[in-house]
């Protein structure tokens, strides 16, 4: 599926950088487009095998963070963080002229799902966070500041599936040789001058630290209280740990869960459980909100973006 026809459109995000995204066409009749955003180090090629499953049925934009991918590195490495992550996610639905959308976030994509999905609640039909949620598990987070912008002398595709299976073995247990060059093509890119790298900015890792699994994620969770949720684990994850997946549930009686077994973080969505689960879930989305839904969502939104700036979190 991975050869499946995309087209590359770009838009500008507010600061002025020119960022990127894959669009899956769909049918026409598409009910609704489908956002994917892809987690810290990753891009669009992340979703290689989901977007076009789902562009069977629906239109599907897989979102390149800006310094991920064919998205402009940023001159200020102090807006690597979600609240501008937001603004350009938000520029993008603007400049596909989209009223309302799926999310389908995993990891720092759930975040910037979840934030938009509360403060924005009207435009979001529905939201999948993938292997993350309100509280952020310190091991996980540790183990990402451990390789996050640090890389090492890469002289071919099959050093590169080498360091991917030296970083990620405990994450992927039953990945085969192929399924580990995969992954290098999804995460490195082979530069004009003949040399592999990652494929992001590593002035990404500048402003990531350590009190970031301190930061309080439960009042935009709650904001989704009205937007359908699936949140997906990964059986094994070191970032979204098993007690707050539980606390998730009792929060959001109504949240849809699935794990998907022998994957630590994070999934990548090309599992059979992972497929089923966002397939019987995209399938009870409306195609659009009713206008009172709209209405109510916006007031609640509102009400939502005044009680933060009242307790001073924006």
């Amino acid at each position: 599926m991975t050869d499946a026809p995309f087209t590359s459109r770009y838009y500008m995000s507010p600061d002025g950088l020119r960022l990127h995204y894959r669009e899956y066409a769909g049918p026409p009749n598409a009910p609704f487009t489908v956002i994917c955003i892809p987690g810290l180090t990753r891009n669009a090629r992340d979703f290689d095998e989901l977007a076009p499953h789902l562009a069977q049925k629906y239109r599907v934009l897989c979102a390149e963070l800006r310094g991920r991918g064919l998205s402009e590195y940023a001159k200020d490495h102090t807006t690597y963080v979600p609240p501008v992550y937001v603004r350009d996610m938000m520029a993008m639905i603007k400049s596909t002229g989209l009223s309302q959308v799926a999310l389908i976030g995993t990891s720092l994509g759930g975040i910037v799902s979840m934030v938009l999905a509360s403060v924005f609640s009207a435009k979001i039909l529905g939201v999948v966070l993938n292997d993350v949620g309100p509280e952020i598990n310190q091991a996980g987070l540790d183990r990402i500041a451990s390789y996050l912008g640090k890389t090492k002398p890469i002289y071919s595709w099959d050093d590169a599936a080498d360091a991917m299976r030296m970083l990620d073995a405990l994450i992927y247990p039953d990945y085969q040789p192929a399924d580990w060059h995969k992954m290098a093509r999804r995460r490195f890119f082979q530069a004009d001058d003949g040399s592999f790298r990652p494929d992001y900015d590593l002035n990404i890792s500048k402003p990531f630290g350590g009190s970031t699994g301190a930061v309080n994620l439960w009042p935009y969770f709650r904001g989704m209280q009205d937007v359908p949720v699936l949140a997906i684990r990964g059986e094994t994850s070191d970032l979204l740990h098993p007690d707050v997946f539980a606390r998730m549930k009792r929060e959001k009686p109504r949240l849809e869960q699935v794990i998907v077994p022998n994957r630590g973080h994070a999934p990548y969505l090309d599992e059979p459980e992972a497929m089923a689960g966002i397939d019987s879930f995209l399938a009870k989305l409306p195609g659009r909100l009713s206008p009172f839904t709209v209405v109510r969502r916006t007031v609640k939104s509102l009400i939502f973006l005044m009680q933060l700036k009242i307790k001073g979190v924006i």
